[in-house]
């Protein structure tokens, strides 16, 4: 499973604002088939929102509140965005943002995946284990946390987790389990 990347300038677009991230995305709604009534089906409840400077895009329609469907797209534009957009940073010079030091407890990184700061989160990780082509215990160890905490926030995202086995594995690195 290739995840095709696209390469940004920080900041990285999962870590913007609600209001930053809509800035740069063109939200459109239509109607949505399937069950749900008459409601669904005569108001435009779905919801696809773009992300124009990368092209990347997510929908929802499975609610019948056109509120409740694009704080869905949101989310999933988020998390997509997480996992498929890199930027540059240097393995050197690298120090964690502030969110990230404000969530990590000593070497621990404790984050449900439902949480609001699950994708910037995800998305610095995945950034700083492309940049050490992979190699998770020295990403770990820039980041300030265990390999195990980063293997375990990376896990609960099973397309990234695939897309850190499937470059581990290219660069003959044990796949994580």
């Amino acid at each position: 499973m290739t995840i095709s990347t696209k390469i940004v300038n920080p900041p990285h677009p999962a870590t913007l604002s609600d209001a930053q991230l809509k800035k740069q995305c063109r939200t459109t709604f239509g109607r949505a088939s399937g069950p749900g009534g008459q409601h669904r089906n005569k108001v435009e409840t779905a919801v696809v929102i773009t992300h124009e400077p990368t092209g990347i895009q997510a929908h929802a329609s499975e609610r019948r509140s056109q509120s409740q469907n694009q704080h869905v797209a949101n989310r999933r534009l988020r998390l997509k965005l997480a996992m498929k957009v890199r930027t540059h940073i240097h393995p050197r010079r690298y120090k964690p943002t502030e969110l990230w030091q404000r969530r990590r407890q000593g070497d621990k990184l404790a984050i449900n995946p439902k949480n609001r700061d699950y994708p910037p989160l995800l998305a610095e990780a995945l950034d700083v284990v492309v940049t050490c082509e992979f190699d998770v215990g020295g990403a770990a160890g820039i980041l300030g946390i265990t390999m195990s905490q980063l293997a375990r926030l990376i896990r609960h995202e099973r397309h990234a987790f695939a897309m850190v086995n499937e470059g581990r594995t290219a660069r003959g690195l044990q796949a994580l389990k």
